[in-house]
This record gives structure tokens, sequence and C-alpha cells, in this order.
């Protein structure tokens, strides 16, 4: 018996010994397996940045959709047991740029849109359909002479709005002329001093037009499965501060599985306008007496997280 026991203990302590020196080797293996891989991802990267630089059209998109439905029956612990829900929204994210030895255009358009359900089934006057609750389009062109690789004297036209409910109400149309900077391929920065921002509603008591100064700056990446998408876009009214206004987006997408992936959009935005309208207009309480000086401008936020399709 024994010997029995000293023999297993030889055994097991050899085969430790073996596994951390078979484990110890295996990840001696793959620290280097990882540096080539670094160094290929590096010169396909570099090919990359070749290739885009190179004259003529580049067009491509992609977009998240996210989703989900739920339904609860005698669920007494919640404020209404008896609901069917759900939510449903999409992203997507297109551009056409044209780069040549003298000029480029770029062309961009960025939709989002959700809606979300609850029906409460002991209700029967409550609002069971889909209703909107994210509504953001965008679309700009951007024209511009070179005067070196980096800066170009350019012209750039913007349009905002909402198109599942109030279509143009209020929409917003920048048009403006001065430079762009680019000085990665990725990166677009925009600086027009001579900008008129049009803003088009039916409420003209509150939504006013102006001229002042347009500034953008656009980033848009691919790397390895990795799509990303970032911009800033702010118009500063010479006439007044209430008249300014500034949105930031920014799309992730993740490519898990072919042409499948996750997505995650966020947005902040801030525009005086629409928020003395909606206290004036829209409110569950509304003020009619409200100012620009009465008010709380708060900042307008969004996100949406879901599956992803690139194309």
């Amino acid at each position: 018996m024994k010997k029995l026991f000293i023999a297993i203990t030889l055994f097991t302590a050899s085969f430790n010994l073996l596994w951390a020196q078979t484990a110890e080797e295996l990840k001696a293996q793959i620290a280097p397996k990882k540096d080539s891989i670094a160094a290929i991802q590096g010169r396909v990267d570099a090919l990359q940045s070749q290739l885009d630089a190179l004259p003529g059209w580049k067009i491509g998109a992609f977009g998240t959709i996210g989703g989900s439905i739920s339904e609860f029956n005698n669920w007494f612990a919640q404020g209404i047991p008896n609901n069917s829900s759900g939510t449903i929204g999409f992203s997507v994210n297109a551009y056409a740029n044209q780069q040549e030895e003298k000029f480029f255009w770029r062309n961009a358009a960025t939709v989002n849109l959700n809606w979300v359900k609850l029906d409460d089934q002991d209700d029967p006057n409550d609002d069971s359909g889909f209703r909107e609750s994210t509504d953001v389009f965008n679309i700009s062109s951007l024209y511009g002479r070179k005067l070196s690789d980096k800066f170009a004297v350019s012209t750039l036209g913007e349009y905002r709005t909402t198109i599942l409910s109030n279509f143009n109400d209020p929409g917003y149309l920048d048009l403006g002329v001065g430079a762009t900077w680019t000085p990665i391929a990725d990166l677009v920065v925009v600086i027009h001093p001579l900008n008129y921002n049009f803003v088009f509603s039916s409420e003209d008591t509150i939504f006013e037009s102006s001229l002042g100064a347009k500034i953008v700056a656009d980033y848009t990446k691919k790397i390895g499965a990795v799509n990303f998408k970032s911009n800033l876009s702010m118009f500063q009214s010479y006439k007044s501060g209430d008249l300014s206004n500034w949105t930031w987006t920014n799309s992730f997408a993740y490519t898990l599985w072919k042409m499948i992936g996750v997505g995650f959009d966020f947005g902040l935005r801030n525009n005086k306008q629409e928020t003395l309208n909606y206290i004036v207009n829209n409110a569950p309480t509304p003020d009619p007496d409200a100012t620009f000086d009465t008010i709380d401008n708060e900042l307008q936020t969004y996100w949406t997280l879901g599956l992803s399709y690139s194309f």
C-alpha cells in the first residue's frame, strides 16, 4: 500500500511538473505570435491608409439595429401587472467621398430612429401602438478646393431635422464658406466664419434664422472589425447666443461574424430654441410665458445599443 501511495505521489508530481512546463512552453510560443500578428496588422493598416489616399470615390455604410419585446400577466409587483411592451430602432451612417488631386467632395448621411410601445391590457383607452422615441436625420455635403495637402478653401451645406413627426418643423439648413483642415486621412475639421443658419418652423416667435460661424469636426475610421464615426457640428450665432446650437453624435460597430456584430450609438445636443419651444408648446404643463432668460437649457441626449450590420 505504501509503495502504491509513493507511486501515485510521484506520478502526480511528474504530471504537474510536465503540465507546468507545457503551459510555460505554450505561453512562450504565444508571445512572438502576438508580435507577428501586430506587425501584420500594422502593415495592413499602412496599406489601407495608402488605399484610402488614392484618388476616386470611396463609398460605405454601417448601422445598428436594436429591439426587444416582453409581456407580463398578473405580475403584481409592478404598477402595470398586465402589459405587453416593445422597442425597436436602427441607425445608419453612410458616406460617399471623392478625393482628387486638386479638390475633394465629402457627403454623409446619419439616420437614427427608434419606436417604443407599452400596452396596458387593463386600460382600454391607452395608446397600444408604437410611438417614436428617437428621431435624428442629418445630411451634409462639403466641397473643398485644395491649397495644400492639409488645407483647402471650402463650402458646406448641412441639413438637420426629424422625419417621423414634425418634418422640417423645425429644420436647420447651414450654408457657409471658409476653410477645411485635414491633418490626417480620417479627420476633417471645417471652420466657416461666414455661415447662415436657416431655421424652418411654424413657430416663428421662437425660432429665428441668423448669420454666424460654423465649426464641424468629423472622424470616421475602420480598424479591423471596428467601425467608428464621431461628428461634432456647432453653430455660433453672431446675433445672439440663444440662437446658437451644437450636436455631437458617435457610432461604434464591432463585427463578430461576417457582417454582423454589436453596435452602440449615442448623441448629445444643446439647442435653446428647441428647449423653449418644448416648454411653451409641448411640455405636459406648458408655460406660454417662458422666455430664453427664464428657462433651464438642459442637455439633450440619446443612445442605442443592439446588433449592427456593416456594408
